[in-house]
């Protein structure tokens, strides 16, 4: 009865969430929730295609609240032969540079329209619009060297006697690293290159669009400075936007601290698709921002919250195949409820990938789950627990029984993560590096703070001469994790990589490209030579243990009630175990000692009664138990 109780709760709670976002003036309250064109679609998305899926999330996912609907990148490129994500010349842009619709694709947006039809029609149905924009200035409008608008005027941006043009304000060698024919960044230093920007985000305002995806500004391919132009501009508009920063590379918490306040999205692994590897990729990094109290911070008017990418299930396409949905998602429904589970664990958007169109029982029954739902928006105190037992089951028989393999408790300690990130080298804690000689041949650059008992961290440095070897110089130079590999680190990728790509961090084989090339300042900076950013190092402090393949989070509801969930990420069923005793460790302000607690399993829908010492659960390869519960 207790049980019953308890669900009946939730459900309720749910269904008065709509209100509750609708009349919330802060941005970002909870955790943003939607659709997004790109694992459907990938970049070739018609407008029949969109509002088809904008009325069909209306019907379906919005009473769950799912409310923006989200046109992925490109809308403004021509679907022609030879068209591309990094070809040239394909682009619809208007007199000023700037990227608008292309009309083929998206006809209500002729005679200068944009998006404004599309979004009058979103609107109607109770949604929010958003679109993918990507870093400062096309390539197409630079080599068009068109001239910028001044939005105060309404005439071409004037200053210092003459006109400006995309030429005197785009920075070439700043190009996005995955997409170098598409993008580089502005010089907002110019009162032409924010001028230009101003006129970008004004004009999405007057479209109606009520949400911007920033791609290719974040990780390795930070720009802070048009991040914070952006954030002051989106900050005066009469119109309220949410802002969301993507990047080229995989970020880490140093990198997003100096721009966690000035957005209220930004994602933390790379381009996400539906492989157990990427799935399984999400586990270190969700960790360390919710230890480095990440999760719901002051964000842009509002707050902010790390993004673990779009949910690949569902009906989906490939990555760049330039075709629309077209097979179903490879995770199977373990993986998919591992997914889901730790979404809502750490509180990441959740924007729904896959073709909504298609929409099919189960998927829906998966991304509706009133308690998954519950937990992403209301939940508190969000983070790994580490005090779990994992036992495997071996596939083999003995006489009567299953073999069981035992792990015992694991060794819990704290980790000390150190990161390397790209900052201003304004940034007061830039300088902080120096030359360590080795001997004649090889010096480390090391960084001066010890983290505790830890060695400082430290980088080898060589440089490339002419003949292609590596030897140490005093001028430009390679960064090296190891003397005896070739890895170099890199201050931004040639590509988007997926989540599994980037356990091995941001070094790739050695190259004479400029965006692998430091030097170090007399006042001990490391200035990247490719992105005029500073290197920093941070430790990211996690309570973690040698998982082993078990790894497990807890949160607290708003009623008391205590979340706990169980991952395997083995390859063969394995049983996990938590004490209750144990679940003081985590949460200091319960006294659970001497407490019984009454809980159920929430993707099995099995009521455990009263349960006093332990929880239990054989959880499949890959799969995940969700326990809530009441302790009183």
């Amino acid at each position: 009865m207790r049980i019953q109780l308890l669900s009946s709760l939730f459900l309720f709670s749910f269904s008065s969430y709509r209100y509750r976002v609708s009349s919330q003036p802060e941005h970002a309250s909870f955790p943003p929730r939607g659709w997004n064109s790109y694992d459907s679609f990938d970049w070739i998305l018609s407008e029949v295609d969109f509002l088809q899926s904008a009325e069909k999330i209306s019907q379906r996912l919005q009473p769950y609240g799912y409310e923006y609907a989200v046109i992925d990148y490109l809308w403004y490129r021509k679907n022609v032969p030879g068209a591309y994500p990094n070809s040239l010349g394909f682009d619809v842009i208007d007199e000023w540079g700037r990227l608008i619709p292309d009309p083929d694709r998206w006809p209500s947006s002729e005679d200068g329209k944009g998006f404004t039809e599309v979004a009058q029609k979103v609107q109607s149905v109770g949604l929010k619009l958003g679109i993918h924009v990507m870093r400062g200035l096309s390539r197409q409008a630079y080599d068009a060297n068109t001239p910028i608008l001044d939005t105060t005027t309404g005439r071409a941006y004037e200053e210092s006697g003459r006109l400006w043009r995309a030429k005197d304000i785009g920075i070439t060698e700043r190009a996005c690293g995955w997409m170098p024919h598409g993008f580089m960044s502005v010089n907002t230093k110019l009162g032409a290159g924010r001028a230009f920007l101003r006129s970008l985000y004004e004009q999405y305002a007057e479209w109606g669009v009520d949400f911007v995806k920033h791609d290719c500004v974040f990780g390795n391919d930070l720009d802070v400075d048009e991040i914070t132009f952006v954030s002051e501009v989106l900050q005066k508009l009469s119109r309220p936007i949410l802002y969301s920063v993507s990047p080229g590379v995989i970020p880490t918490p140093v990198m997003e601290k100096d721009i966690s306040g000035l957005v209220n999205m930004y994602r933390v692994t790379g381009d996400d698709w539906d492989t157990w590897g990427d799935v399984a990729a999400h586990f270190d990094v969700s960790r360390d921002f919710a230890a480095d109290n990440k999760i719901g911070a002051k964000g842009l008017l509002g707050r902010s919250w790390p993004d673990l990418d779009m949910l690949p299930i569902g009906w989906l396409t490939d990555p760049g195949s330039g075709r629309g949905p077209y097979r179903m998602s490879n995770l199977n429904l373990d993986e998919q409820k591992t997914q889901m589970t730790l979404w809502a664990m750490a509180r990441s958007p959740i924007m729904f990938g896959g073709d909504v169109r298609r929409l099919d029982e189960t998927t829906s029954n998966l991304i509706t789950n009133p308690f998954i739902l519950e937990i992403n928006s209301f939940s508190t105190n969000n983070m790994e627990f580490p005090f779990v037992t994992g036992t495997k089951v071996s596939a083999h028989k003995t006489t009567n029984h299953s073999r069981r393999l035992r792990r015992s408790l694991k060794e819990v300690g704290t980790s000390h993560t150190q990161f390397l990130g790209f900052t201003s080298c304004n940034h007061p804690k830039v300088n902080g590096w120096s030359i360590k000689a080795l001997d004649q041949d090889l010096d480390q650059i090391c960084w001066k703070e010890s983290m505790r008992s830890h060695e400082p961290l430290c980088l080898y440095k060589r440089i490339l001469t002419s003949d292609g070897r590596l030897i140490s110089n005093q001028g430009g130079f390679h960064l090296l994790a190891s003397h005896e590999m070739e890895f170099c680190l890199d201050a931004s990728p040639r590509k988007k990589r997926t989540s599994k790509e980037f356990n091995s961090g941001s070094f790739s084989p050695c190259r004479s490209d400029a965006n692998q090339m430091w030097e170090l300042s007399n006042n001990g900076s490391l200035i990247s030579s490719y992105s005029g950013l500073c290197v920093t190092v941070k430790s990211i402090d996690a309570n973690v243990g040698n998982s082993g393949g078990v790894r497990s989070w807890i949160a607290t509801g708003r009623k008391g009630e205590i979340y706990v969930a169980l991952f395997n990420l083995n390859s063969e069923k394995t049983v996990i175990s938590a004490t209750i005793s144990d679940l003081t460790k985590a949460l200091p302000g319960k006294n659970l000692n001497a407490t019984s607690c009454f809980g159920r399993e929430v993707w099995s829908g099995k009521d455990f009664g009263e349960i006093k010492d332990s929880i239990s659960m054989e959880v499949e390869m890959h799969g995940c138990a969700l326990f809530v519960l009441n302790c009183p």
